[in-house]
């Protein structure tokens, strides 16, 4: 049995990872301060599945309040850390910059610190398909330079990373980082377009279709995303010893340091998506086109080779399955019949 940090353990991968954890023996301490960035009522529903297990503790600690969070690691002996809190959220940070400084770069820092000062064995950390950016090479690989994030959520999410890599040069703390390219599924973000879409449908609204539905993105099921949290949480980031610093490759180092996509690796047409809910719905929807959204990118598209190799797993759950599921999920937690 191992003993495990979640952060973010309210939120919609925390939560799930949080959940499998405990299923499988471990003992898991949460912690998450359950902001209203979206309704905290359905952050407290996700609680109340975990808060009754007794190898399931909750710390209710703000990322930015330093004190708190040493004293969680004070506290907690834990032998691995999977960090998911976060500001999320791409449309967001362009009206509330500083709640992304506070949570992901200033919160990030204390629990790379607590890491370091108490014996973390492995920090696996929540990164995303967002440091892409600009990029426009198509599928987005681990290997690739991404230097030019379009979005601030995206520019801290890559700070992340480089501030890991520092940790692991700097202390050896083993440290990866995971993209993940947009999560679905049961209990999942009010904010993400599935949830929003299909609470628009029920209610006979119009639903707002970004970029004239010109988007593709590579979504994921969340049973994936865990899969691939959990397998790379228990496989120890290590040096890389044919890393070469005259061709430096940024997903990996000389240093205990990992990079990861967790995607399902097929993009969907935005439009695609939203016929597979009219069909899980039994309803069409009236679709409003817009413009692109700043901040935003056309397409992501993952490769998940190195997850492949290094953990022997890809996400492969096909859209209509992960939808169907969502659709079952929100009828049952809203109590709509069909």
């Amino acid at each position: 049995m191992a003993r495990h940090l979640v952060t973010g353990a309210a939120g919609f991968i925390g939560f799930h990872t949080s959940k499998r954890l405990l299923d499988r023996g471990d003992e898991v301490v949460g912690l998450d301060c359950v902001n209203d960035y979206y309704d905290v009522t359905l952050k407290e529903s996700r609680l109340a599945q975990l808060t009754g297990h007794p190898n399931f503790r909750l710390e209710r600690v703000r990322l930015e309040d330093r004190a708190a969070v040493e004293r969680v690691f004070r506290e907690g002996a834990f032998e691995r850390v999977i960090h998911l809190a976060a500001q999320a959220g791409v449309r967001y940070s362009l009206t509330n910059p500083h709640a992304y400084i506070d949570s992901n770069l200033v919160g990030f820092l204390h629990i790379l610190e607590g890491c370091r000062h108490h014996g973390v064995q492995h920090l696996t950390y929540a990164s995303s398909s967002s440091v892409y950016g600009a990029n426009t090479a198509m599928p987005f690989s681990v290997h690739q330079n991404v230097d030019h994030p379009v979005s601030l959520y995206a520019a801290t999410k890559k700070a992340n990373e480089l501030m890991a890599h520092t940790y692991s040069h700097l202390y050896g703390l083993p440290t990866t980082g995971l993209r993940f390219f947009t999560v679905y599924g049961p209990w999942g973000r009010p904010d993400m377009a599935l949830f929003l879409f299909t609470k628009a449908i029920l209610e006979g609204q119009p639903i707002d279709v970004f970029n004239h539905g010109q988007m593709q993105r590579d979504f994921t099921y969340i049973d994936d995303i865990v899969e691939g949290v959990i397998r790379t949480s228990d496989h120890t980031a290590e040096p890389n010893p044919a890393w070469d610093s005259n061709a430096p490759d940024p997903a990996t180092s000389r240093a205990p340091y990992r990079i990861y996509n967790i995607g399902n690796n097929n993009p969907v047409e935005l439009m695609t998506l939203i016929r597979t809910l009219e069909e899980a719905l039994g309803r069409e929807a009236e679709k409003r086109m817009l413009p692109m959204q700043p901040g935003d990118v056309p397409a992501t598209y993952a490769d998940v080779e190195a997850l492949v190799q290094d953990v022997g797993f890809a996400p492969k759950t096909p859209i209509t399955h992960g939808v169907r599921e969502f659709v079952r999920w929100y009828r049952s937690y809203y109590n709509i019949g069909d």
